[in-house]
C-alpha cells in the first residue's frame, strides 16, 4: 500500500529520523549534550554496558506535554561492532512465549532495561509513546517496544525504525506483531544492514543453525548514494524522507537549529546542488 499522501506518517518518520540523528550527537559530545526539540525535555539518559564492561550513552528518553519518545543510537564504537556480530541467539526472557533473539543485541538491551523501565514508570501513561532507533539502535528499539508492551502500563507503543537488521527468529516476529501493533520498519532497499543477519545463520565450524526473520511492517525506500555506508547512515534516510514533506522539514529544521542531520535536503536549494536527481519525490511504501 502506498502511503505517499499520508502526511502524518511521513512527518512523524522525518521527525523521528532527526531524533535518531541526535542520539549520535549525544554519544559524540563529551558532555552528552544534544539538541532537544522545542517543547520537549530530557527525562532519562540511556546507558548500556558494552562487551568490555564499559558504560556508554546509547540514547535518551524525552517527553513533551503530549508524548514520550525513547530513542536508541546505532554503532559508534568497536565494542558495538563486536556485539553486532554475536549473531547466535538466546531466549527473549521478557515475555512468556518461547522465542529467540540475537544474542548481541539482547545483551546490550538487557543492560539498559532497568533504567528504561524505571524512567518510564515515572512518566504519564496517558501520553503517546514512540520508540525509535537506527541500525543497531533499531534492533534495540524493537526489543524495547515488545518488552514495554508486555510488561508496563504503556501497552500501545508506536515503533519507527530506520535501517534495522533482523532481530529474532520467526517465532519472535510472529509474537511481536501481537504485542506491537503500530510498527514501521523503514528500510532502504539498497541498505545491506537490513539484510543481516541472513535468514539462516551458521557459526563458523559449527553445525547449529539460527533462523532470522524481520518484524513487520516494512516501509520501503529506494535510494543509492554511492557507497555501502552512505546507503545506511541516518542522514541519508533523513534526506530521502525529507523530500516527501519539504515544507515540514524546513519548519522543524528552522525551529530547532542543529536538530536536523547535516546531510538534510534544504527545500530552498536546487536539487542539483544537493546531489539529488530531479523528478518526482520518492514514495514510502508499506507492505
Amino acid at each position: 500500500m502506498q502511503v505517499g499522501n499520508n502526511n502524518d506518517f511521513e512527518e512523524r518518520a522525518i521527525f523521528l529520523a532527526a531524533i535518531c540523528g541526535q542520539t549520535y550527537a549525544q554519544f559524540t559530545n563529551t558532555d552528552g549534550s544534544f539538541v532537544v526539540p522545542l517543547n520537549y525535555s530530557v527525562s532519562h539518559t540511556i546507558e548500556v554496558k558494552s562487551i568490555s564492561n564499559a558504560w556508554e550513552r546509547f540514547g535518551f528518553i524525552i517527553e513533551s506535554p503530549q508524548e514520550i519518545i525513547i530513542a536508541f543510537r546505532g554503532t559508534s564504537s568497536a565494542t558495538n561492532w563486536i556485539s553486532d556480530i554475536i549473531a547466535s541467539q538466546k531466549r527473549f526472557k521478557y515475555i512468556k512465549q518461547e522465542c529467540l533473539t540475537h544474542r548481541g543485541f539482547t545483551d546490550i538491551y538487557s543492560s539498559a532495561r532497568n533504567g528504561i523501565i524505571a524512567a518510564l514508570t515515572r512518566l504519564s501513561q496517558g501520553k503517546t509513546l514512540y520508540i525509535t532507533g537506527h541500525s543497531l539502535g533499531a534492533a534495540l528499539a524493537t526489543l524495547c517496544s515488545m518488552d514495554i508492551a508486555a510488561n508496563t502500563a504503556h501497552r500501545s507503543p508506536n515503533l519507527y525504525t530506520f535501517g534495522s537488521p533482523r532481530v529474532g527468529d520467526p517465532a519472535f516476529s510472529k509474537i511481536f506483531s501481537k504485542y506491537v501493533r503500530n510498527s514501521y520498519r523503514i528500510a532502504n532497499l539498497f541498505d545491506v544492514v537490513t539484510y543481516t543477519p541472513p535468514t539462516i545463520y551458521k557459526l563458523p565450524k559449527r553445525e547449529k543453525k539460527y533462523y532470522y526473520s524481520h518484524v513487520q511492517t516494512l516501509s520501503s525506500l529506494s535510494f543509492q548514494n554511492g557507497g555501502i555506508g552512505l546507503n545506511h547512515i541516518i542522514g541519508s534516510y533523513f534526506r530521502e524522507l525529507s523530500r516527501l514533506q519539504p515544507q515540514f522539514t524546513q519548519s522543524i529544521c528552522m525551529t530547532n537549529p542543529g536538530f536536523c542531520p547535516v546531510t538534510e535536503v534544504s527545500p530552498n536549494e536546487p536539487a542539483k546542488s544537493q546531489g539529488i536527481k530531479k523528478g518526482n519525490p520518492p514514495s514510502l511504501r508499506v507492505t
